[in-house]
This record gives C-alpha cells, sequence and structure tokens, in this order.
C-alpha cells in the first residue's frame, strides 16, 4: 500500500502555533493494519497476520481481548540523531510519520480523512496532578495475551491499549529511552483512536512509553484519528460562512443607525469562523472496520487458531 496519494496542511492555534497536521488520503484499497467486524466481534489483522481479536460484552459494558504478537510498527524506530535534532518540534514529528505510516504496507490509513494532534479530546487529562508513573499506569490496559476493555468502571477515561506487551525497565531499549525523556529529546509515541474498542492503540513508541513511565514523565504524544469527510466539511463550511455573513450584516445595521461607534463584528466573528472551521477538520470520527469474510464462523476460527489449545472465555462459542 505504499505511496499513498495525499495532501497536507498545518493546522495551526489562533495564536499561531502548531495544532496538528491533516491528511487527506486518496487510496481506494483497505489498509495493511486492518480492522474487521462481525457482529459484536472485532478483529484486527496487520498483512493478514491476526494482532488482536476483541468481543463486545452482550451488555456493552465492556471489551474482551486477545492480543497475539504479531504487531510489528508501521514506523521504522527513531535514530537518536533524529531525536536530536527534531527534539520537542512535534510538527516535524508529524511530517515524519506521516510519510512512513503513507509509504508503510503495514499501517492503518485508508481513503479520507485523518488528524495527527498533539492534543485529543479522547484522551483524560492528569486533571488530579497524580504523578506522571502512576497516572500513565493506570491509563494502560493490563493483560496479555487476554485482557478487558472495562467501558463501565472507565466510563469516558479513553485508555491505552499497547498492541504488544510492554516492556519492563530491565529492556535495553528502554534503558537508552529513559536517557532521552531525562534529555527531553524523547520521540513521542503515537496512539490511534479506534471507535469501537472506545481507546487508543499504540501503534508505535511502546518503549518509548514505557521509559516516560519509568522516569515519571508524561510522554510526548500525537495522536492519529479520522476526521470528517468532504462532503460534511463542505456543509459545515457553508453554513460557517453564512453565520459568520449574518453576524457582519447584524452589525452593518446597527452602525447604519447608531454611527461608526459600533464595531463592524470581524473582531469576534473573524475569530469564530476561525475556530469553527478548525473543529470541522479536527474533530474526531468514527474508525473505519470491514465486514470479516466468513462473518462470526470465520471469527471463532481465527480465535481458535490464535488461542491454540489454551482456553480464552472471551471466544465463546462459535454461532450455529
Amino acid at each position: 500500500m505504499g505511496g499513498l496519494g495525499t495532501r497536507r496542511t498545518d493546522i495551526t492555534r489562533d495564536d499561531g502555533t502548531w495544532a496538528g497536521l491533516y491528511l487527506e488520503v486518496r487510496a481506494p484499497r483497505r489498509p495493511g493494519l486492518c480492522l474487521f467486524t462481525a457482529e459484536r466481534r472485532v478483529l484486527l489483522a496487520q498483512r493478514s497476520q491476526p494482532v488482536l481479536l476483541a468481543r463486545v460484552d452482550e451488555d456493552h459494558c465492556g471489551v474482551e481481548f486477545w492480543r497475539t504478537d504479531a504487531h510489528r510498527s508501521p514506523v521504522p524506530p527513531p535514530r537518536a540523531e533524529t531525536a536530536r535534532a527534531l527534539a520537542g518540534d512535534l510538527g516535524r514529528w508529524a511530517h515524519r510519520l506521516a510519510s512512513h505510516l503513507l509509504d508503510a504496507p503495514g499501517g492503518p490509513l485508508h481513503e479520507g480523512r485523518w488528524l495527527i494532534a498533539p492534543e485529543s479530546p479522547l484522551l483524560r487529562g492528569n486533571h488530579g496532578r497524580r504523578p506522571e508513573a502512576e497516572y500513565w499506569r493506570e491509563m494502560l490496559v493490563e493483560g496479555h495475551p487476554d485482557g478487558y476493555i472495562d467501558w463501565f468502571v472507565h466510563n469516558g477515561s479513553w485508555e491505552i491499549l499497547p498492541l504488544r506487551p510492554m516492556p519492563d525497565v530491565g529492556d535495553g531499549r528502554v534503558k537508552a529511552y529513559r536517557k532521552q525523556a531525562r534529555d527531553g529529546t524523547l520521540p513521542p509515541v503515537l496512539l490511534w483512536w479506534v471507535s469501537g474498542l472506545d481507546c487508543h492503540l499504540v501503534l508505535d513508541g511502546h518503549a518509548r512509553l514505557a521509559a516516560a513511565i519509568a522516569e515519571s514523565t508524561a510522554p510526548p504524544l500525537l495522536h492519529l484519528h479520522r476526521t470528517a469527510p468532504g462532503d460534511e466539511v463542505a456543509a459545515g463550511t457553508a453554513r460557517a460562512v453564512r453565520r459568520y455573513e449574518a453576524e457582519l450584516a447584524r452589525h452593518a445595521e446597527l452602525r447604519a443607525v447608531h454611527g461608526a461607534a459600533v464595531p463592524d463584528g470581524t473582531a469576534t466573528a473573524g475569530p469564530t469562523l476561525a475556530r469553527r472551521l478548525r473543529e470541522l477538520r479536527t474533530a474526531s470520527r468514527p474508525s473505519w472496520a470491514w465486514p470479516l469474510p466468513g462473518g462470526a464462523q470465520q471469527w471463532h476460527r481465527v480465535a481458535e487458531d490464535v488461542t491454540s489449545d489454551r482456553s480464552w472465555p472471551g471466544a465463546g462459542r462459535p454461532p450455529a
């Protein structure tokens, strides 16, 4: 799936600081890292290899999952010199990651509009000001090979599910990244929001995330999620422009009656228009998933294959 056609646009805040990288991807084929669904069942596969099997509870209170060791990051490991050169510049990191994701045969990008951003409304903040290590450990979904994403207890928490086991503090990569975490040159961790699981998946940076937790520091993050399709953006833009024009017309009528002491409205209507247009391009939209060929029966066959002789309650019984 290499060489995807795309258009990139940097998004800035009102103060001019970088807020995200907007991608318009033209790729009619399925992505290499693809979500499949069959009834309440989910299969995440990377180039036909099962990465994650999940089954949503009948009462929709959570998701049982089984994680294989098949996930391979679609992004090559960053070199130390690259980390030093791009230290703290998440905008440049976003462009670098976008280039790799667009070329990677095992990445999640498909046709549509995407955002890579340093902030996400889908990740609960550390409002209690707890130690960073405590907060980030709590955000991680535990369990390997199987575990549970609890939608009832953690409703609105939007946790983080690693796609492979987190390395421990004795891992050589973690030791190297801990120094970068202390130096402020740690490359960002790339998270992918998957609405069907109601959580973030770690696409790249498991060892870097472990290093930040070991150092009790907030890891630099970049979030990847789908945004509104073109027709929705076009319709929303037209509505926003009409509201802007109506507000200016209202101020013009007031000025005609009360004189030039009445402002022309651009000081308030302009920033409001800019904010609405930015929100149209950055708001999250549900993840795409493809129907699983063979349906629930195939999902159960895959579950039996990857779990081999180990009993996984999440597999349940195959449908008749």
